[in-house]
């Protein structure tokens, strides 16, 4: 009885040992698989804890790993400060990055009160910057007056700066006025500028009467232009014909002008029959054209 417990004792004894080795092996198979999972979710935390605090479980962090992102959150912190962000949180600035962002805004702030873009902060100016800052102001808004912008401040001007403003205004009237801008004002004009629009217009409604665009106002026509603006008018109505465009008026045309225009498209409709292409009408063939068509064409009607 003892040997056959020893026996089954030894089997069992064998069979325990089987199973341990079999879990340690499938554990040592195992643990590639379980390391990688493990430095992906590292890696996948790191990038959380780099991008999105909020993401990230900093419980999970290696030393070399908290390190970094300490790095890069001050990296951030500082590029918020530089770019005026709400998120900038100064007290997290050492001292060369607080009078680096000190610097930087200063610059800024003379840059915007200089070139007159964005927001300006006088009282942040020096001295001499702000002389240097109202020497660029009075030098814009005098430019600007003279390009007649409406940011023209002329309470600003100088009584010589509101003389050339006046003359460049004047100019810039006459010119709206010579180039039949709607923005010409016909009672600021001397006599003479009068008389000389009239001449300019009287030559640009010449020119679109005769070109067929813009606006014609054929009663300020002269004789002479009235008769070189109804041949021009004519002879476009006539090219409009020939070429089909519903723009044609037939009843402006002459006898002649009507007459060849029948025998051309009487032409374009028997050779469209003839060859069976475009459009053919076999009602307008002579009998003589006709018997000319195979009977084998279609025969196309609108």
């Amino acid at each position: 009885m003892l040997a056959v417990g020893l026996y089954v004792s030894k089997g069992y004894m064998k069979t325990i040992l089987g199973k341990r080795v079999w879990v340690a092996a499938a554990c040592f198979g195992l643990w590639p698989v379980l390391s990688f999972a493990q430095s992906v979710d590292s890696t996948q935390n790191l990038t959380a804890c780099k991008n999105s605090p909020e993401a990230c479980n900093t419980s999970v962090l290696t030393e070399a790993q908290s390190a970094e992102v300490a790095r890069v959150g001050r990296q951030h912190n500082i590029s918020d400060c530089r770019s005026g962000f709400e998120s900038c949180d100064r007290s997290q600035l050492s001292e060369p990055e607080a009078t680096a962002l000190a610097v930087a805004e200063h610059e800024h702030n003379l840059s915007n009160c200089r070139d007159g873009f964005g927001s300006c902060d006088h009282s942040r100016l020096s001295r001499l910057e702000k002389r240097e800052v109202d020497s660029a102001e009075r030098e814009r808004n005098l430019s600007n007056c003279m390009d007649g912008i409406e940011t023209c401040d002329t309470s600003k001007l100088s009584e010589r700066e509101a003389n050339e403003v006046a003359i460049a205004n004047h100019q810039r009237n006459v010119s709206s006025c010579q180039n039949g801008s709607d923005s010409c004002d016909r009672s600021k004009l001397t006599q003479k500028e009068a008389v000389a629009l009239m001449a300019v217009e009287q030559v640009r409604n010449f020119s679109n009467c005769s070109e067929g665009w813009g606006e014609c106002d054929h009663s300020k026509l002269t004789p002479h232009q009235a008769h070189v603006v109804a041949f021009e008018e004519h002879r476009r109505n006539l090219s409009a014909c020939k070429d089909g465009l519903e723009t044609c008026n037939y009843s402006e045309l002459t006898n002649t002008e009507a007459s060849a225009l029948l025998r051309a498209e009487h032409q374009r409709n028997y050779q469209a029959c003839l060859k069976d292409y475009g459009y053919c009408d076999r009602s307008r063939l002579t009998p003589a054209e006709a018997s000319t068509i195979s009977s084998g064409h279609n025969d196309v009607r609108k």
